[in-house]
């Protein structure tokens, strides 16, 4: 197939693109800096926003389908509306060209946070609405809002394949923004952390690309698919990295009145025009355990997740061989 691949320069596109070229597949990537991208004589990278409808339609004639990766994750944005451009309306776009060149398949990545999780005992599942936390955050509200224009879209075109993919926390190689790596990098050997009691229900990013490029041709239109790994409390994934990374480290547990404090700084910040991502919305996010069910995907996309320790050692190789 030739696949129109939007966000190509993001952790997830990055793998997703290696994945494709592996399987095959030739691809077609619209980007503004396509500097860390591959050379590859199966991969044409073409210069433009995604955000302009000829750039896109242009980059999507003959192509079979699309794949999206795109979104505005940065959590210290001050506005909702600076998250709509990326999140909500390039999906509207995507569907115009899509009318407009004639193609059918959609895969759509967007977030775990946007279902509402669960419990150990009852662990989230797609049918479940969006929930506070999340359901206060901006980008979580934005995804959201692509998600339901792509699933009326569906039902109105029943003959269309457009699969919706709601991953977790991702974590892996090709991390060069960085995006999770962050999270990694701010504890990695260091002799004391403290993170808040919260956990986030982690996922291999080369889970996530395998099952994206699945999904291609696997799932059922108007669907939409959990994609999780381990859910795990920061305190626990911290001490698993430190562990792979073979170092010691003691943690401390942020009590919540002292997260909740430095949220509210943030919040006062933000009022002033500075922009941050410690804020309420932002915090109260990492004072929650997730917990998610993938049964679905695994049913429909054959999608498996392997042991997040693998997804850790993989960041940690990547970063170390591309300090070369």
């Amino acid at each position: 197939m030739n696949i129109l691949l939007l966000g190509a320069t993001g952790l997830l596109g990055h793998n997703v693109l290696h994945s494709l070229l592996a399987r095959g597949h030739s691809v077609v990537a619209l980007v503004r800096d396509g500097g860390t991208l591959p050379s590859d004589p199966m991969l044409n990278v073409l210069r433009g926003s995604i955000l302009d409808v000829a750039a896109l339609r242009n980059a999507a004639s003959g192509c079979d389908a699309i794949i999206n990766c795109a979104g505005t994750t940065d959590m210290s944005l001050l506005h909702y509306d600076d998250y709509l451009p990326v999140n909500k309306v390039l999906v509207e776009y995507i569907l115009q060209v899509m009318d407009e060149v004639k193609i059918n398949t959609l895969v759509h990545v967007s977030s775990a946070n946007t279902i509402g999780y669960g419990t150990p005992q009852s662990p989230g599942v797609e049918t479940n609405d969006i929930c506070a936390p999340f359901s206060a955050s901006y980008y979580a509200q934005s995804k959201v809002e692509g998600e339901k224009i792509l699933l009326w879209d569906a039902q109105q075109h029943p003959n269309r394949h457009i699969v919706i993919l709601n991953p977790g926390f991702m974590v892996g190689p090709y991390d060069f923004k960085p995006s999770s790596g962050k999270l990694l990098m701010a504890a990695y050997k260091r002799p004391l952390m403290a993170a808040p009691r919260g956990g986030k229900s982690f996922v291999s990013v080369k889970d996530v690309a395998e099952a994206a490029v699945n999904a291609l041709t696997m799932g059922r239109n108007g669907e939409r698919y959990l994609l999780v790994g381990e859910d795990m409390t920061l305190r626990d994934f911290y001490a698993l990295q430190a562990e792979v990374c073979g170092y010691s480290q003691r943690f401390i547990t942020l009590p919540d009145f002292l997260v909740s404090l430095v949220g509210r700084v943030g919040d006062l910040l933000q009022w002033m025009g500075v922009r941050t991502q410690l804020s309420t919305r932002n915090v109260r996010q990492l004072m929650v355990n997730e917990y998610y069910s993938s049964d679905k995907a695994r049913r429909d996309l054959a999608f498996v997740a392997t042991p997040i320790r693998k997804a850790i050692s993989d960041f940690f190789e990547w970063s170390e061989s591309n300090k070369n």
